[in-house]
């Protein structure tokens, strides 16, 4: 593709050298750099990838995109007089900023895929991968082809493709988006966390819809649509510059799309869902649990009626749909007690499932011949944010008949400093009646051995993973496993 081509929709600063020149790939990793390439210099959290542009020239760069104007033909210092002749026969492109850039020439050389699908995107603290997992299954169940970006897998119709991050590079991410054109998809539904948004990664990628959104007003056009959370004090204020459709969901107030709890127990829940345009009023089962999750749905049943869908086939496939793996996954003891699995990672995300578990133990206590406990085992993360850790294990106290804190992935940090960290948000008196076991697999043995008929065991951080990180290493791990490894002790 011709470098002028693939700039069509990038604003550019300045030229030197010429933009009518073929190149064969596009690279922001200087590594991969080869011949008639051009390279992306982008910025960085620890590596500046301005500073290997005369590296990338050497090995044959057709063209350069930067956003430091330092680095341009005349600033940029070479390592010898022959690179800087080479220099000369290679294109710098000046933008104000290589991130969005890469977004959009991505967006070009793979043929602008997102034009050719419905994109949804789903961003928000919580709920994005039950949310777009859910639409995805709801989509194809509904018998047409489509597509998922998640942090759990990525699918592209029913191929399965390895998630390494919640989004995709730029480059990934289109390339992802073009095989699912390719391979038919009509849809696709996205998961988008802040920090892509904030890389810009999915920079001129056009949705037809945004989910409880922060997306940038550049991405939604006047024919899409926004569905938002009026139970989220900022859920209007996402949504103030939106050019495309807003539509409002509840479990509170009114809302275009309202849904309340009728029955819950944790095999599911009865709902009532409504919507102001009377295209929805009914009441449905959904193998789903939580307040929480009444959102999501109301999220993706408002979703596929602004898709098109039809209102009452959307609830009846949405009632045989099942929790995403490690999202309020339950399973049951021949014991008699219940572990729920849960990606809980955030104070927000923990207590939302505690609150949840409370509530249906509640409901169910005088079927009990006596009380029932709930038992929390939670850990925190590693190389991630401290701040978070003593109002976890707070709000994990405050819910629970018995606390137990452990490791979660402990990545680089010593697994005792993250755990002191964590005790931190309790007092001496509180501490005497909390176990802290390093070991996850001890602590959730722990737990499944004091758990008797009725209890309720969260273990909760750690969800679909199947590993733990220590000290750099990947290990294998997985709370389900160690959970039913207990059912027939």
């Amino acid at each position: 593709m011709k470098m002028s081509e693939l700039l069509k929709d990038v604003e550019v600063l300045q030229t030197v050298g010429s933009t009518d020149v073929e190149v064969q790939s596009i690279q922001f990793d200087s590594r991969r750099v080869g011949s008639g390439d051009v390279f992306v210099a982008q910025r960085g959290t620890t590596v500046d990838g301005h500073t290997f542009i005369a590296q990338c020239v050497e090995k044959g760069a057709k063209a350069v995109v930067l956003e430091d104007s330092t680095y341009l033909p005349g600033e940029l210092k070479m390592k010898n007089e022959e690179l800087r002749i080479a220099s000369q026969d290679t294109t710098y492109i000046l933008v104000r900023s290589s991130d969005e850039a890469l977004g959009r020439m991505a967006h070009t050389w793979y043929g602008e895929p997102s034009k050719h699908l419905h994109l949804v995107g789903v961003t928000g603290t919580n709920g994005k991968t039950t949310t777009a997992t859910l639409l995805y299954r709801l989509t194809r169940a509904l018998g047409h082809k489509a597509g998922l970006l998640s942090t759990v897998i990525n699918y592209v119709d029913d191929q399965p493709v390895e998630a390494t991050h919640t989004t995709p590079d730029a480059l990934e991410l289109n390339a992802l988006l073009a095989r699912m054109v390719s391979a038919g998809c009509e849809y696709a539904f996205m998961e988008v966390s802040s920090h892509a948004i904030a890389q810009e990664r999915i920079a001129g990628l056009q949705f037809a819809g945004a989910l409880f959104t922060n997306l940038t007003r550049d991405n939604l056009p006047k024919t899409s649509f926004a569905v938002t959370n009026l139970d989220d004090k900022n859920g209007l204020i996402m949504t103030q510059n939106c050019r495309g459709h807003v539509f409002t969901y509840s479990t509170r107030s009114m809302a275009d799309f309202r849904g309340k709890i009728l029955e819950e127990g944790f095999d599911g829940m009865l709902l009532r869902i409504q919507s102001t345009q009377g295209a929805v009023d009914t009441e449905v089962f959904v193998p789903l649990v939580g307040r929480f999750n009444v959102s999501n749905l109301l999220l993706i049943c408002g979703a596929a009626v602004e898709l098109g869908f039809d209102p009452m086939e959307v609830l009846r496939v949405l009632s045989s749909l099942h929790p995403v793996n490690g999202r309020f996954e339950t399973i049951h003891a021949p014991q008699g007690w219940t572990a729920i699995i849960d990606y809980a990672h955030t104070p927000d995300a923990v207590e939302n499932v505690l609150r949840t578990i409370n509530e249906i133990v509640s409901s169910t206590a005088a079927k009990q011949q006596q009380p029932a406990q709930v038992i929390t085992v939670v850990g925190c993360g590693g190389n991630r944010d401290k701040g978070k850790r003593p109002m976890m294990a707070r709000i994990a106290y405050d819910l629970s008949t018995t606390l137990i804190l452990t490791s979660d992935n402990p990545r680089d940090e010593e697994p005792a400093a993250i755990l002191q960290d964590m005790a931190a948000g309790l007092t001496e008196d509180e501490l005497r009646h909390t176990l802290i076991i390093e070991d996850r697999a001890s602590a959730i043995k722990t737990a499944c051995t004091l758990a008797r008929k009725g209890d309720v065991i969260l273990v909760a951080g750690k969800g679909h993973e199947d590993y733990q990180i220590i000290k750099g290493v990947k290990h294998h791990f997985d709370d389900h496993e160690v959970v039913k490894q207990c059912l027939s002790v």
